[in-house]
């Protein structure tokens, strides 16, 4: 059994790359926020992409 097999087709998409990307339909459907950054977030989650840089004292 396939990781695509548990979802319906218009749960996700697969990308040229071959990456899984689930789509907003699918995360309203799940009910919550991951807070992972997904692309189609329907909740606009925006990971922190910048590094936090330390300073020192």
């Amino acid at each position: 059994m396939a990781f695509t097999d548990k979802f319906e087709k218009e749960d996700y998409y697969l990308t040229p790359e071959g990456y899984i990307v689930f789509t907003e339909k699918y995360h309203l459907k799940r009910g919550y926020c991951c807070q992972s950054g997904c692309r189609h977030c329907p909740w606009k989650f925006k990971k922190d992409v910048q590094p936090k840089v330390r300073t020192r004292h």
